[in-house]
């Protein structure tokens, strides 16, 4: 087992029913009377997703004592959200490959991806609506409302090499970090916390979000392909400007930047070659590592002042596998 893999399993052990009980209640508001919906729908859910979204209402909820069936619920629509996200962020981006299995959009065509994608977020508002509490409505629109902008900004930004750090941050805090947000956010709104205590956790989630895709990124252009479920550079061939490259375009030598902004402006790997050793000799990884590094102890300092507990230690643990993960 490896190290990711531990403390993977050291966090969820304090949740293990709990998940268990997220697990059915996804199992069973997947039903549908459409056989398309179902056997799409399912394949995506199942596909070997960490279930982290889903993990932060819950801890969250633990550090306030009981985890109620209303968190279940929540757990599950986080995981819908999340789920309808893919769907359509693999069409957007012409994927064929997630988590080392055929994207939906490669077995099913990119229609029948969209649409499913569709009725799996309305499927959560349906569930969110269930639940019958104002704030959790609000919180779960207005996120998903942000995760779109911030799909779109994404967009705009494709083979922009132009891009400053601080405005990739901000797609990062949109497109990524909301949810996670939301999540840490849930999990103490059903708990009747503090605003303060809301305030908190909303940062933790910030933060984890943040240092997750930050990984992702390192791991793009360092991971193995086995292990990170996609090939090395899928963002450079997409012509996406990601930190490490606009790192290592700004401190590499001149050569070094021309090529890593034509491999941004372009899209393809055919400069693949080159901008991994730009990233290499500009330590454009190491450096983006530290960021995520710090955005995981930002997150612990949130959460500093809740008692201590298993569900903490947890939390802990997982801005610990944020950065330290290898896949």
């Amino acid at each position: 087992m490896t190290q990711s893999s531990s403390q993977l399993q050291s966090i969820q052990s304090c949740i293990s029913n709990d998940i268990i009980a997220v697990n059915t209640v996804i199992q069973h508001s997947l039903k549908s009377d459409v056989s398309l919906v179902n056997q799409v729908a399912h394949y995506i859910i199942n596909s070997g997703g960490k279930r982290l979204r889903p993990m932060l209402v819950l801890l969250s909820a633990g550090l306030f004592g009981e985890i109620k069936p209303q968190h279940h619920q929540l757990a599950a629509v986080v995981e819908f959200i999340h789920t309808a996200t893919l769907l359509h962020d693999d069409v957007v981006d012409e994927s064929s490959k997630r988590r080392g299995q055929n994207t939906a959009n490669a077995l099913f065509g990119n229609a029948a991806s969209v649409l499913v994608g569709d009725f799996v977020y309305s499927r959560a508002f349906q569930m969110m609506v269930a639940v019958q509490n104002m704030r959790v409505m609000e919180e779960l629109s207005n996120a998903t409302n942000v995760i779109a902008e911030g799909e779109v900004l994404q967009l705009l930004n494709i083979h922009n090499a132009a891009i400053s750090d601080e405005a990739y941050l901000q797609v990062i805090h949109y497109k990524t970090a909301k949810l996670f947000e939301a999540a840490t956010r849930l999990g103490a709104i059903i708990s009747g916390a503090s605003a303060p205590d809301e305030e908190a956790l909303s940062r933790y989630g910030m933060h984890i979000g943040t240092a997750f895709q930050l990984i992702d990124d390192v791991l793009d252009l360092s991971g193995n392909t086995a292990e990170i479920g996609k090939n090395l550079g899928d963002d450079l061939n997409e012509g996406k400007p990601t930190l490490p490259l606009l790192y290592a375009m700004r401190h590499g030598n001149a050569s070094e930047a021309a090529a890593i902004k034509n491999a941004i402006e372009r899209g393809g790997l055919d400069d693949l070659a080159t901008v991994l050793s730009a990233v290499e000799r500009t330590g454009a990884l190491q450096h983006v590592h530290k960021v995520a590094e710090n955005e995981a102890e930002l997150a612990c300092a949130s959460i500093a002042h809740f008692s201590d507990s298993s569900y903490k230690q947890a939390m802990i643990t997982l801005a610990k596998f944020a950065v330290s993960r290898n896949y």
